[in-house]
């Protein structure tokens, strides 16, 4: 690698899949053999980016959008098709032992400890395939389990523990190895809000100990807002933005997100369409986009000639942002990096 303090480069990165069409009957199935009519899609198109090493990155987009496809290709699950990846020194693809003792994968739709046994014994599995000595790893299941607050789970049977328990424990046996470079592929679906909170306390808190390399996919964008200090926005396998958190909540402008609380109803003659209304129930709050520069008169009006209860600005939320993007790439012309 060029830069050593890069920990991940890809360059015209691609990954097309090969599916085939077959029209239904026996004779279509028979003629199938033969002949065959090849669907090609592709799911990552000329992807280029470069993670410093200590960084910690969200990779948004909607479903579809290709990343878990990359999240593969970047820790050597799947062979891309095209371009060239890079990742601490090694080609991902090739599978050296020495690359799979620096990294780790958490796929929060996938589990890597064994449901019918505890914890405790998958673990006890990972240190003889990772290698790690007894002393070192006896250290490190007590820090985790410090940090993590599992202590009383590692005996416990997996298919016995709550969603939340069991990624604590996933994550406990992503870090076992100390990888230079964590890949968390949805860590938080499907959790409720207070083991989200747990979750994110932990990456965050284990990050600033370590300073590892994290890559994050997160549909959930209290995740990225509190982990992420760049975001790399992916659509249709293209990537369409790649910057701070500052920068991508800018994309709709300076713009200041405002929140309205009234005493009573308003009537539904009374829209603010210029400002993005979201109304709340009954019509008693709405959320407005407000350009910076006329923040203060807006507001003021509207203080004015309706019976608002309070208010509440503050920089556009990711979540929002996103939501417009999604409806709107157009959005999105000229920000392209």
């Amino acid at each position: 690698m060029q830069d050593q303090q890069l920990a991940l480069v890809s360059h015209k990165l691609s990954k097309n899949f090969v599916s085939y069409k077959k029209p239904p009957g026996l004779v279509a199935s028979l003629r199938s053999l033969f002949v065959r009519e090849a669907l090609v899609k592709s799911a990552v198109d000329s992807f280029d980016v470069e993670i410093p090493k200590g960084q910690i990155v969200g990779l948004l987009g909607p479903n579809g959008a290709g990343k878990t496809t990359l999240m593969k290709m970047w820790t050597g699950i799947i062979v891309p098709t095209s371009g060239h990846v890079e990742v601490l020194g090694h080609q991902p693809y090739q599978r050296s032992e020495q690359y799979r003792r620096k990294i780790s994968l958490v796929m929060g739709q996938k589990s890597q400890l064994w449901w019918d046994i505890p914890a405790m014994d998958s673990f006890e599995l990972l240190q003889r395939y990772y290698e790690v000595p007894s002393a070192k790893f006896k250290d490190r299941i007590a820090e985790l389990s410090e940090l993590l607050a599992v202590k009383d789970l590692l005996h416990v049977h997996v298919r016995k523990l709550s969603l939340g328990e069991r990624m604590k424990l996933e994550l406990m046996a992503s870090l076992l190895h100390e990888p230079e470079i964590l890949f968390l592929d949805e860590p938080t679906i499907g959790l409720d809000i207070v083991a989200q909170q747990k979750i994110r306390e932990f990456i965050r808190k284990y990050h600033d100990q370590r300073q590892l390399t994290i890559l994050l996919t997160s549909h959930y964008m209290a995740d990225v807002e509190a982990l992420c200090e760049r975001l790399v926005l992916i659509l249709a396998g293209k990537k369409r933005f790649d910057g701070t958190v500052e920068q991508f909540q800018g994309l709709l402008g300076k713009k200041r997100f405002v929140k309205f609380r009234f005493s009573e109803p308003l009537p539904e003659n009374i829209q603010f369409s210029d400002y993005d209304p979201q109304w709340g129930p009954e019509r008693r709050t709405v959320d407005l986009r407000i350009d910076e520069a006329d923040l203060r008169t807006v507001a003021g009006q509207i203080l004015k000639d309706y019976p608002v209860m309070d208010f509440q600005t503050e920089p556009m939320p990711i979540e929002r942002v996103m939501h417009r993007l999604l409806e709107d790439p157009q959005l999105l012309s000229g920000a392209d990096s």
